[in-house]
């Protein structure tokens, strides 16, 4: 796909966890419907389901990716081959794995991953990382895309309330490649202030797509 499509916008995360009111395949399809009515440029969606329904009624590309809860790693998103290919052979538009240094499955480190990834499935592929250190070794092994999504989410990472500004640019100025902001947008100020910091696009998750999350904000706020 050609991933200038991408530049300067926003893409919508569309995802509800297990237990969510909304943890339902068609209120996914009617988020990324709606993201795309409002001018989103990307819907980033988890597992085949999700992604093959919404690939059925959305043109967007779909940034897909697998999560999964394996007992011994603490790595979550598409950590395996058989997961990646899972995730092109539903319709995703581009693969995103985990990029971290943290240990992955299957014998293989996240820059084994990615090459694999990027070797045998004909798509783009988006790493998600959490460090300066690990957006470079991503791009050394072939990542197409590097995104902060995992800022916060690692022991050894910055853990901020807010987005890791700081993170974006570091990597928007060490590489060519597209740098993805992703990981508690709150505002479209933030957003802004992403793309200002270098981002190449930004995807924002819960402050569009997880109600919930937004009620308790406003409650919290007027219980001030």
């Amino acid at each position: 796909m050609d991933l200038g499509s991408l530049g300067g916008g926003l893409i919508v995360s569309c995802q509800a966890a297990a237990g969510s009111p909304l943890r339902d395949t068609p209120v996914m399809v009617a988020m990324a419907r709606a993201a795309e009515q409002g001018g989103a440029v990307g819907i980033r969606a988890n597992g085949a389901e999700d992604i093959s329904a919404i690939r059925a009624c959305v043109s967007l590309p779909i940034i897909g990716i697998y999560k999964q809860d394996l007992p011994g790693y603490d790595v979550r998103i598409t950590l395996t081959l058989a997961a990646a290919r899972a995730v092109v052979a539903a319709g995703a538009s581009i693969v995103a794995v985990d990029g971290t240094a943290r240990p992955h499955p299957d014998g293989l480190s996240a820059r084994q991953l990615i090459a694999r990834c990027r070797a045998e499935l004909g798509v783009p592929v988006m790493a998600d990382v959490s460090t300066l250190e690990e957006g470079l070794a991503a791009a050394e092994a072939g990542a197409d895309i590097v995104a902060t999504t995992l800022s916060g989410y690692t022991a050894y990472s910055r853990q901020l309330a807010t987005p890791d500004f700081r993170l974006i640019e570091e990597l928007a100025t060490a590489m060519s490649l597209p740098v993805i902001a992703e990981g508690r947008m709150a505002t479209p100020e933030d957003a802004r202030r992403a793309l200002d910091a270098g981002a190449f696009a930004v995807v924002v998750g819960a402050a569009i797509t997880r109600p919930e999350w937004i009620t308790e904000r406003f409650r919290q706020a007027l219980e001030r």
